[in-house]
């Protein structure tokens, strides 16, 4: 007697386009009712407001645009990183904020992707006022990663991005070097299913090897990490070592300083109504800067309405958006023409809207929003390093560089 051949599962046609749509409406509801509560809840600035803009850069010198498990030859990693290099102050010095600073970007270097002759070339750009250096990492593609190999990645790359390029930050000078992390694929301490991480206890991992703030948050549209918290600045709820711990957490709000780190800066996720002619759909906005979609001051006006602000002080806004700026596909949004034409109408018109810009780095920001925490005021600019400092204590380093003559001897 024959047999029936075996059934497939795979979905295709219909099913396929039905499971689609579970999944963006999963996807929607995740995060749609936190967006209305705020919508109808959360005060507006009102007169003068200081916005703080930064660029979290996923910066892959070895990404090919066409396949994400691809890694771009080094001589061709090398070409896009002195290509971005030579090219971008002579691009965007001229346009500057309320304190003749520049915009800049904080890249965040994949550390599995790790070449100490990259980093160092990028280090000296950063190291010549164009940004800076932090941390990022895609892991658990091909099988689950384990808490001990994230915690040893992260502490190999710190020490390295500390130690040999001079990158990175110190707490009021102490000696263990701080970081700010971007994970790969949007899938902080496992919040995708599974995929691309993990790691369920990466929140203490990071907490651990010294990571002061997260700056993942949103996702792409449409993705399976999305949580429900949106448009926040917050501390998790503890315990950390549980998946996706990011997900519950208190806001920051004047007068408390927080305890628990790492803070989650998150970045604008709106939705954009079609008001502008010739769109009929709804779309949403996620602060991506891509080759589609450029910053405009359309944008803008939808980065500010998300208000995103340590509670009691809404006149200090914090931007965060996000971009890949090794991707050839995303350089009119990130080195060219789309960029340099929203620098110029964000500057020139800053005024009438009564704006007062802040070009910003994640480690900046930061500092930023603790001083805000702090119950600081007057112009935020000047708390750029109001915890977190570039250089360690002086008689830190005086007494290692000693000990290590004396090794030496």
């Amino acid at each position: 007697m024959s047999s029936a051949p075996p059934k497939s599962f795979a979905p295709t046609g219909k099913e396929a386009r039905v499971a689609q749509g579970f999944g963006r409406l999963a996807y929607l509801s995740r995060w749609m009712p936190a967006y209305f509560w705020q919508f109808v809840t959360r005060p507006k600035p009102r007169g003068t407001t200081h916005l703080m803009i930064a660029l979290a850069d996923h910066f892959e010198p070895a990404i090919v645009p066409e396949d994400g498990s691809a890694r771009a030859p080094y001589h061709e990693q090398e070409r896009r990183l002195e290509r971005w290099c030579l090219e971008y102050p002579k691009l965007f010095s001229e346009w500057r904020d309320a304190e003749d600073r520049p915009f800049v970007h904080t890249y965040f270097y994949p550390a599995e992707q790790y070449e100490p002759g990259l980093v160092a070339r990028l280090a000296e750009h950063c190291h010549r006022g164009w940004g800076e250096i932090e941390v990022h990492l895609h892991h658990g593609m091909r099988a689950p990663d384990s808490p001990e190999n994230t915690r040893l990645v992260f502490s190999q790359f710190r020490e390295q991005l500390a130690r040999q390029h001079g990158c990175l930050s110190y707490w009021d000078g102490s000696p263990k070097p701080r970081y700010a992390f971007v994970h790969g694929n949007f899938a902080l301490a496992n919040s995708d299913g599974g995929h691309a991480c993990g790691v369920d206890s990466e929140l203490q991992v990071l907490a651990d090897t010294g990571c002061y703030a997260d700056f993942t948050l949103p996702t792409a549209a449409f993705h399976g990490a999305q949580i429900s918290k949106i448009n926040s600045i917050y501390e998790c709820l503890p315990p950390l070592n549980v998946r996706a711990a990011h997900r519950r957490g208190h806001d920051l709000q004047r007068g408390s300083l927080p305890q628990i780190f790492p803070l989650i800066v998150q970045g604008p996720l709106m939705l954009d109504l079609p008001v502008r002619a010739g769109r009929r759909k709804v779309s949403i906005e996620n602060a991506a800067l891509n080759g589609t979609n450029p910053p405009s001051l359309h944008r803008l006006n939808l980065w500010k309405r998300a208000s995103i602000a340590v509670k009691g002080k809404p006149d200090w806004l914090f931007i965060k958006l996000h971009c890949h700026g090794m991707d050839s596909t995303h350089e009119k949004a990130t080195l060219g023409s789309g960029m340099q034409s929203f620098l110029r109408e964000l500057i020139t018109s800053s005024k009438e809207r009564q704006e007062i810009l802040h070009f910003v780095t994640a480690r900046e920001m930061v500092n930023i929003i603790l001083a805000a925490c702090d119950g600081k005021d007057g112009n935020p600019g000047q708390y750029r390093d109001y915890r977190l400092k570039r250089l360690r204590d002086a008689s830190h380093s005086n007494r290692e560089k000693n000990s290590a003559e004396i090794v030496r001897g």
